[in-house]
């Protein structure tokens, strides 16, 4: 016979501990099964470390311009060193703080089981584990993703590094090829150049950050390369091989030599989910051609008692996303909610340096859509708080729709744009119109004091 709970969770990622608060506080009995850390990517592999790494380079950088803001050394030290280890340490105790505050949490949820493992499918809401069957009139999957990585020609010849294994790294690259120009690669390009390492971005796309409008991967390349960083785009033909110690990548880009020879090589090509090995096919559970469950606006899967939550179902690849289907699960069982995925409003960042802030559509987007909008743009070097600051790099914009008068979603591309992008988001959210934002008072001097005025040179796209 197996073992029953109220509900099992699969995966202790962002939703599953949370989701399982809430279910032990209602007076379920809860089984969470992990087969590897607690915390998931965010606490482990992604948004906590690298940020953390961020803050690192951040500070080499700062310091790199010292003298600009008048900053001064009694006696010269040379050239600014950094050490890797000592970055990496750093950023090893916040990933190990993190993950146990969140083994602390579990471990005091009255009702709660986390079993060590890995669980398979064997039935209808029915699962295994080290050998054990557990059932559950309700499950749960947050198994979440990892780092993709596609059959280039040459793959097994090399070492290559993904994001989750270049987090320790304590020996700075010589050269760093990015294979992939989008977010989790131009982090750590920027990052390691900031280091001290030679990077190469190598893209397959004609530009950069592919789903941005035009001019935003324009200017994010452009502030890229002001700091020594080579971008390769149109790399048509993406082959991997050896050079003695070195590794090599062969780009055949329209423009440059064929091949780049670096020290390093970082596969930052997407994310797959954690789904090939789970046995969905024995509880009736649908996936996409990608791999992703297929759920409903609630979550819910094709099989009878079961929800997706997280980076698994397709519907939202950031940490932000994986909670807020946490909220959208536990209100529609214990709060007599209908929240749905439909009504989610997406925001997300991309934490180059200056930040780049987004929600909601781009401006191709928007005007794809066919209705009448309008456009507005506004350089960071127009910002007093950017200039005070001596970080002017970037611009702002938005869309709007001419008819209703609502936000249709801007970008920040520049200093704390990742936390100026809010008020957009928060105002978005509330429905509010654009008349409405523009006669908000915002606080000088902020970067935020400039949305009302780029509200204000909102006309129709031409």
């Amino acid at each position: 016979m197996p073992r029953t709970f109220d509900a099992i969770i699969i995966g202790a990622g962002q939703a599953g501990p949370a989701l399982a608060g809430r279910l032990t506080a209602a007076g379920k009995t809860v089984a969470i099964i992990e087969r590897h850390l607690v915390g998931g990517t965010c606490v482990n592999t992604g948004c906590k470390p690298t940020k953390t790494l961020v803050a690192s380079a951040y500070a080499a950088h700062l310091a790199r311009r010292g003298a600009e803001y008048g900053v001064q050394y009694a006696a010269d030290p040379g050239p600014v060193r950094f050490h890797l280890p000592t970055a990496a340490a750093r950023a090893r105790k916040v990933i190990e703080d993190s993950r146990k505050g969140n083994e602390d949490w579990l471990a005091g949820m009255p009702g709660l089981t986390l079993i060590r493992g890995h669980a398979r499918f064997t039935g209808p809401r029915q699962v295994e584990v080290n050998g054990e069957t557990l059932a559950a009139p309700q499950v749960f999957i947050n198994v979440g993703g990892r780092a993709n990585v596609p059959a280039f020609p040459g793959i097994g010849e090399v070492d290559y590094l993904t994001n989750s294994t270049i987090i320790p790294l304590e020996t700075l690259p010589e050269h760093l090829i990015v294979v992939g120009g989008s977010y989790i690669g131009l982090e750590f390009a920027q990052m390691y150049r900031r280091f001290g390492s030679k990077v190469t971005v190598v893209e397959m796309g004609p530009r950069l950050i592919g789903r941005e409008d035009a001019e935003v991967s324009a200017e994010v390349q452009a502030i890229l390369e002001a700091e020594g960083i080579e971008v390769r785009t149109n790399a048509c033909c993406i082959r991997l091989g050896k050079k003695g110690a070195q590794v090599t990548v062969g780009v055949d880009c329209t423009e440059g030599v064929p091949e780049v020879i670096g020290s390093h090589v970082l596969l930052a090509v997407g994310r797959r989910p954690n789904t090939d090995d789970l046995g969905l096919d024995a509880a009736g559970i649908a996936m996409d051609e990608r791999g992703y469950i297929t759920v409903d606006d609630h979550l819910k899967t094709t099989a009878d008692g079961v929800w997706a939550m997280g980076d698994c179902n397709g519907k939202g690849a950031f940490t932000h996303t994986a909670w807020n289907d946490y909220e959208i699960v536990a209100a529609n069982l214990l709060d007599g909610g209908d929240r749905r995925v439909s009504e989610r409003i997406l925001g997300y960042a991309l934490y180059v340096d200056p930040p780049l802030g987004r929600v909601g559509m781009t401006e191709a987007q928007a005007r794809a859509s066919g209705r009448p909008v309008l456009t507005a743009k506004r350089p960071m070097k127009r910002v007093g708080r950017a200039v005070e600051k001596g970080e002017t790099l970037g611009f702002m914009t938005m869309v709007a729709d001419a008819q209703t008068r609502k936000i249709l979603g801007a970008a920040v591309l520049g200093t704390t744009g990742d936390e100026v992008i809010h008020g957009v988001l928060d105002m978005m959210n509330a429905g509010a119109t654009i008349d409405t934002y523009q006669w908000a008072v915002p606080i000088h001097p902020t970067v935020s004091e400039l949305i009302p005025t780029l509200i204000g040179s909102l006309a129709p796209a031409t």
